[in-house]
C-alpha cells in the first residue's frame, strides 16, 4: 500500500512540477461581464445550462428556474429593441428575440403572454397572415426596450417539459449561439464538475465498430485516478472519452460540462470547449458523443478526439486528429482537465502503455476499403437493389461503418426495408427511393419505424422514366422503411363542444385533430371569417373567445387536411 501512494505521490508531482508555460488549447474570453441582467423575476436558479447533452442536439441556453410556476416577469436584459417574434407548436413555443447595441441578441422562449403592446401587435399579424404558427420581423423602432423592463410572462410553451424560462445570447450578425453563463450572471459556482468514467478506444478501428474499455474512476485527495493506474492497450492509436457533469452551488442536478482537454507527458493534445455553437451546428453532439453506447440506453460518453467527419467541430488538437500515437512501447503520463465556466477544475492521472506483445498489422489503403458495404465520411456512400436505392452526402457520416441491410417482403402487406439500425447517427437528411408494388399517385407516404418512434415523410413519384413506379422521400435516420398508400383523413374531435350549443358561459373552444401520419394542417373560419387557433403541443387546437366572436349566433367551419391531401371537414352552429 505504501508503494502504491508512493508511486501516486510521484506521478502528481511529475505532472505539478512540469514546465506550465505549455501552450493552452483555449484562449481566455472577453466578453462583457456584467452586461446583462438576470432575465426572470424569480429565485436565480438554472434547471439547465448551455452545451447539456440532449437527445440529437445541444441545449444552446441557460433554463432559468420560475420558483416552480408560470407568469413570472419576464424582463429585458440590456437596452435594445424588439427584433422578432416566434410561435410554433413545439421548439421555443412563444419566443421574444431582443437585439442589443453591442451586437448581441437575447432570445425568451417558452413564454405566456407577452406585454400588451407586443401581444396586440402580434394577434394582428397573425390574422393578417391567417397563420397561429409565425416567425415576425419587426421594425427596429416599434418596440424599443429597457434594462429590466417586462416583456412577457413566463410559461411551459413549445417542447417544454415543466415551466421555466430558455434564455439565449446570440451574436446578432452570425447568430452563433454563446455560452451565456461566460457574460456572468451572479449564479455562485465553486462546484468542480464530476467525473465518473473513463473509456479507451483502439483508433484503428471505427467507433461504431468496437466497444469501448471503460475503466471506473476514484477521487483521492481531490484527484481522480484510475484502477488500475497504468492502462496497457493492444494498439499503437488511442483516444479517449469520459462521462462527466457539471452543478452549480446549492443545486443537485446535473448540467453539461464547458471544457475538456487531454494531455500526453504534459504536452496539450486534444480538448474541446462548449463556447459557442450554431443551431446548424448543434445536431453534432451526435459526434461529440459514443453514440452507439447512447442509442442502446448507456451512458454518454464525450469523446476527447474528434471523429474524421465532425467537420469545423468544437475540438482542437495539437496534432492531426487529436489521437495519442504509441509508436513506442514506453509508459505515457496522461492527464485529463475537466473544467467550467467559472474555472472548477477537475483531474484525471493515469500512465498509458501499449502492450509489448503488439503486432501492427499492415494498414489497408482507403481504395482497399471501398468495398460495396463499407461506408465512409467524407464522400457520397451509395446502396441501390431492384427494389430500393439511397445515398448518403458526402457530410453526412461522422465515422466508417460496415452497412447492414435486409429486406421482408410478404405476399401480402408492404414489403419492409431495413437499412443499418440506429445505432450509427446521420448528420444530414438523404434520399430515400423505394419501389411501389402497388401505387395511387399522389397518396404515397414513406414510413420510417425504429425502437418504437414512427416517422411519415410524403412520397413524391420519381421522374424518371427508367424509374417508373419508384416514389422519394428524405429522412436524416436509419431503420425500417416501407411505402404506404394513405386515404384516409384525418379527425376532428370536439372536446367539450358541440353543434347548436349555447356557448355564453364557455370561455374557450378545444378540437384534438389526429392523422394516422403526420403534418396536419388546420384552418378555422367562424362566418367566413378566419380564426386563430392556438396549437401548443401539437395536437390540441385551442380558441379562447375574444373580441372576434361577439354574442350571436355563428358557424365554425374546421378543415383538417394531411400531407398527402386527405381532407376532413366540419360545421359547427353555436350561439355566443
Amino acid at each position: 500500500m505504501l508503494k502504491n501512494n508512493l508511486k501516486l505521490f510521484f506521478l502528481i508531482l511529475t505532472f505539478f512540477n512540469a514546465d506550465r508555460t505549455a501552450a493552452q488549447l483555449f484562449s481566455p474570453k472577453n466578453y462583457p461581464v456584467d452586461y446583462f441582467e438576470y432575465p426572470v423575476i424569480a429565485t436565480k436558479g438554472l434547471a439547465a445550462n448551455f452545451g447539456e447533452l440532449r437527445p440529437n442536439h445541444y441545449h444552446m441556453g441557460l433554463d432559468c428556474r420560475t420558483d416552480q410556476g408560470q407568469n413570472k416577469k419576464i424582463v429585458a436584459a440590456a437596452d435594445g429593441y424588439i427584433a422578432k417574434v416566434k410561435i410554433e407548436p413545439w421548439g421555443f413555443g412563444r419566443a421574444v428575440y431582443v437585439n442589443h447595441p453591442n451586437g448581441l441578441t437575447t432570445l425568451y422562449a417558452h413564454l405566456n403572454n407577452f406585454y400588451d403592446g407586443l401581444e396586440k401587435y402580434v394577434k394582428q399579424q397573425q390574422y393578417a397572415l391567417k397563420s397561429w404558427a409565425v416567425y415576425l420581423d419587426i421594425p427596429a423602432n416599434l418596440f424599443p426596450v429597457k434594462k429590466g423592463d417586462t416583456i412577457a410572462l413566463s410559461g411551459n410553451t413549445g417542447g417544454s417539459q415543466g415551466p421555466h424560462l430558455h434564455f439565449e445570447i446570440r451574436d446578432t450578425k452570425t447568430d452563433k449561439v454563446l455560452n451565456p453563463l461566460l457574460f456572468g450572471f451572479g449564479i455562485p459556482d465553486t462546484v468542480a464538475p464530476d467525473i465518473v468514467r473513463l473509456a479507451v478506444y483502439d483508433r484503428n478501428l471505427s467507433t461504431y465498430e468496437q466497444t469501448p474499455k471503460l475503466v471506473q474512476l476514484k477521487k483521492a485527495k481531490g484527484i481522480y485516478g484510475t484502477t488500475p493506474a497504468l492502462i496497457v492497450v493492444n494498439t499503437n492509436k488511442v483516444s479517449f472519452g469520459i462521462t462527466a457533469t457539471d452543478r452549480v452551488t446549492g443545486s443537485s442536478n446535473r448540467n453539461g460540462i464547458y471544457e475538456a482537454v487531454l494531455y500526453n507527458d504534459d504536452k496539450p493534445i486534444t480538448g474541446f470547449q462548449i463556447d459557442n455553437i450554431s443551431y446548424d451546428e448543434t445536431r453534432y453532439l451526435n459526434a461529440h458523443i459514443d453514440y452507439k453506447i447512447r442509442s442502446r440506453g448507456g451512458p454518454f460518453i464525450e469523446h476527447l478526439s474528434g471523429l474524421p467527419g465532425y467537420t469545423n467541430s468544437i475540438y482542437k488538437s495539437t496534432n492531426d486528429d487529436g489521437v495519442i500515437d504509441l509508436a513506442d512501447a514506453n509508459i505515457h503520463n496522461i492527464k485529463i482537465e475537466v473544467k467550467d465556466v467559472n474555472g472548477n477544475l477537475s483531474t484525471v492521472l493515469f500512465s498509458l502503455r501499449r502492450d509489448t506483445n503488439y503486432v501492427e498489422t499492415v494498414k489497408n489503403t482507403l481504395a482497399s476499403l471501398r468495398q460495396p458495404n463499407e461506408f465512409h465520411p467524407g464522400f457520397i456512400n451509395i446502396y441501390e437493389n431492384n427494389n430500393i436505392s439511397f445515398y448518403l452526402p458526402e457530410k453526412s457520416l461522422y465515422d466508417s461503418m460496415r452497412f447492414q441491410y435486409s429486406e421482408t417482403i410478404p405476399k401480402q402487406g408492404n414489403a419492409v426495408y431495413q437499412l443499418h439500425n440506429t445505432s450509427v447517427p446521420v448528420q444530414s437528411y438523404f434520399p430515400i427511393s423505394i419501389k411501389a408494388q402497388t401505387a395511387l399517385p399522389g397518396k404515397m407516404v414513406m414510413h420510417r419505424f425504429a425502437n418504437g418512434r414512427h416517422d411519415y415523410a410524403k412520397a413524391e413519384a420519381v421522374m424518371n422514366v427508367e424509374e417508373t413506379g419508384w416514389y422519394k422521400a428524405s429522412f436524416r435516420e436509419f431503420g425500417s422503411f416501407e411505402l404506404l398508400t394513405d386515404t384516409t383523413p384525418p379527425t376532428i374531435t370536439p372536446i367539450g363542444f358541440k353543434n347548436g350549443m349555447n356557448c355564453s358561459k364557455q370561455s374557450r373552444i378545444v378540437f384534438v385533430v389526429k392523422d394516422n401520419t403526420e403534418e396536419i394542417k388546420f384552418t378555422a373560419t367562424l362566418d367566413d371569417n378566419w380564426l386563430r387557433f392556438s396549437n401548443d403541443k401539437g395536437s390540441r387546437f385551442i380558441y379562447d373567445f375574444d373580441e372576434m366572436c361577439p354574442a350571436g349566433e355563428h358557424e365554425l367551419k374546421i378543415v383538417a387536411e394531411d400531407q398527402v391531401g386527405n381532407v376532413v371537414e366540419k360545421v359547427y352552429k353555436f350561439t355566443r
